[in-house]
């Protein structure tokens, strides 16, 4: 079963609230639809150090829900969190990749987490005010991209069971972020126009290099370029990713073109960090082997001879056409029709056919398959 607006009159819903406009107005319409609403504030990390907006958005959920006449339940999840999203965040780093622990405190925390804490206060279902669809396809739940492009979270939430899709709601999942924001002014509600949050939620504000220092100590070594010319030093490869262009240190270089540098690669067993100039063709590949693939529903057919698809190697990027074929034990070769840019070990592949998010996969490594590549490709692939 696949929950929606249309069919949870008389249902207990419980609504996942953070403090901002996005659930407050997924509260306001699940109550239009008739659903008994409880809302439930997650406190995921707690640091008290100036940078941490936990006390202030639990603050603004008590106002939307006291406004909306809402009954608010508060749990801390921060001992799941650390053991479970953030030490992998910090091994990932270690690894010299750049991880997304977004999707897995979606996968691990709001529909592992939260969805079994609101079956114990007698829950039908749960929403969220993520920005994503769901349907009933081919008989099984399936996620949709939400109505707003550029809002758009099903990138973020790839990973989660069918199971907990089927069990979730999303209510603005066909509205654009200038319609919540004016759903909210119109009921009075005084997140209406308070800002997006942005950047990984355990950081905030804060400088990252100073937070990671924290946690992981740093390792200064030498950065290189492609022809192994020492340039500078780097303050250690956890603060980089592939295509990093600012916070490099190294200036303008006498015998080197006034180009910009990049990031191309880092070699963990030197120390290096590796940089070239301009649209280095260390930046660009057709080819990337994924790993940890979560499907939400049965694998697509025709896997095995190389499916058709589309995907993402970032958030925000547009939909790419691809080909992906299963390789070994739970791994995917994923050969794109155009060359990609940056692709950074640690990231996810998702993929998409129309509309519909079909899983994704945590990246492992790429490379440039096509034996030439024209200026054109380069240029286009430099600017996407």
């Amino acid at each position: 079963m696949v929950n929606s607006l249309d069919n949870i009159a008389g249902c207990k819903v419980i609504l996942g609230i953070s403090g901002g406009v996005d659930s407050a107005v997924a509260a306001v319409l699940l109550r239009e639809a008739g659903a008994r609403v409880e809302a439930l504030h997650m406190t995921n990390w707690d640091d008290q150090d100036g940078y941490c907006t936990a006390a202030e958005d639990l603050q603004d959920a008590r106002r939307v829900c006291s406004a909306l006449d809402i009954p608010l339940h508060h749990v801390n999840f921060t001992k799941q969190y650390r053991e479970r999203v953030f030490a992998f965040f910090l091994s990932e780093y270690q690894a010299g990749r750049t991880p997304n622990p977004d999707v897995l405190c979606n996968r691990e925390i709001k529909f592992g987490e939260f969805r079994r804490y609101a079956r114990r206060l007698g829950g039908d279902a749960i929403a969220t005010g993520h920005y994503a669809r769901t349907a009933l396809l081919d008989e099984r739940p399936a996620l949709l991209k939400g109505k707003d492009s550029e809002k758009d979270q099903s990138y973020f939430l790839h990973a989660v069971t069918a199971e907990a899709i089927g069990e979730s709601i999303f209510p603005i999942g066909d509205l654009e972020k200038s319609e919540v924001r004016d759903i909210a002014r119109d009921y009075g509600l005084a997140v209406h126009d308070k800002k997006d949050s942005t950047g990984i939620c355990f950081i905030g504000e804060r400088p990252f290099r100073e937070f990671l220092a924290n946690f992981l100590p740093a390792q200064p070594g030498p950065i290189r370029t492609v022809q192994g010319e020492l340039v500078g030093q780097h303050s250690g490869l956890m603060y980089y990713t592939l295509g990093q262009r600012k916070g490099l240190g190294i200036g303008g270089l006498a015998a080197a073109p006034e180009k910009p540098w990049y990031v191309v690669d880092k070699e963990l067993r030197s120390n290096t960090l590796i940089i070239d100039q301009g649209d280095s063709l260390r930046l660009l590949s057709d080819t990337l082997l994924a790993s940890d693939v979560n499907w939400i529903g049965p694998p697509p057919a025709g896997l095995q001879a190389g499916r058709a698809l589309h995907a993402k190697i970032r958030y925000r990027q547009a939909d790419q056409a691809c080909e992906i074929q299963v390789q070994g034990n739970r791994e995917l070769e994923v050969r794109f029709a155009s060359l990609q840019r940056a692709v950074a070990p640690g990231q996810y592949v998702v993929f998409y056919d129309g509309d519909r998010c079909l899983g994704g996969a945590s990246i492992d490594v790429s490379w440039l398959r096509a034996s030439t590549v024209t200026d054109s490709e380069t240029r286009s692939a430099a600017e996407s």
